[in-house]
């Protein structure tokens, strides 16, 4: 389903379509309210860049185990770019930003509704960086277009995602992790991070400023894996591990 132009696809869809079957997608070219992960906007110029948002209906998915389908729609997202040069490597930063080397080129906010200790429905937003060029806000933005200077369909990008989302969904639990750990962010090698007090975790409302303040040291680390939980594990130059759900720790760019 296309329409011009929405608040966000992801409340669309979750408002306007709560039975809508598996699979399900909006796509717009503008939104007005654009939301990215734990509150943050999202943006993009009108009419060039995917956003749109699927449902999806996993069938007896335990609530435990949401984060299998995190991964699984960072792959799908992972492989459906059109990105062949190794200039910079295409990855995923945890938990689900798509990253061509140090620059964002997509983000995916996943919203689940639960019934019981099951997943009813979960509602997948994504919005990719296609054929925008110049950017006003955003911190390390990069598109397609920039990347490789052609123009792309994207209609065609969303049906190859949503290809690629199918057979993702089919993979099992080892399967996907695997396959998930090996396109992370970062993953191989030490690199700086800082941890977040818990007192800046976004549901406190706190100001970037303050949020900087509080910050503890910079400190070595690599990433030794993700819990099934979808934790992030790393491993300092001391070999402990620490975990991080999302928001306690930014990676140093």
């Amino acid at each position: 389903m296309y329409i011009s132009q929405t608040n966000s696809t992801n409340t669309l869809l979750r408002d306007a379509y709560p039975d809508a079957p598996h699979l399900f997608t909006i796509r717009t070219d503008y939104q007005s309210a654009g939301r990215g992960q734990a509150g943050n906007g999202w943006e993009s110029e009108a009419g060039q860049n995917l956003l749109f948002s699927t449902l999806l209906r996993p069938d007896h998915m335990p609530a435990a185990r949401q984060f299998d389908l995190s991964m699984a729609v960072s792959l799908a997202l992972h492989r459906t770019v059109p990105i062949t040069n190794n200039r910079s490597p295409l990855t995923v930063k945890w938990p689900n930003d798509l990253y061509y080397g140090d620059l964002k080129l997509a983000g995916i906010l996943i919203e689940n509704i639960l019934q019981g200790a099951l997943i009813e429905r979960s509602i997948v937003g994504v919005g990719l960086n296609v054929n925008q060029r110049t950017f006003a806000s955003a911190p390390n933005p990069t598109s397609l277009s920039l990347i490789t200077g052609q123009r792309y369909d994207l209609d065609a990008l969303l049906e190859r995602f949503l290809a690629e989302l199918e057979t993702t969904l089919t993979l099992p639990h080892d399967e996907i992790k695997q396959a998930y750990l090996s396109v992370l962010y970062r993953r191989e090698g030490f690199y700086p991070y800082q941890e977040r007090e818990v007192s800046v975790l976004p549901t406190n409302n706190i100001s970037p400023a303050e949020a900087e303040r509080q910050a503890k040291p910079v400190f070595m680390a690599e990433i030794a894996g993700v819990t099934d939980f979808g934790e992030l594990i790393l491993r300092t130059r001391d070999g402990e591990n620490r975990t991080y759900h999302y928001k306690q720790i930014r990676y140093v760019l």
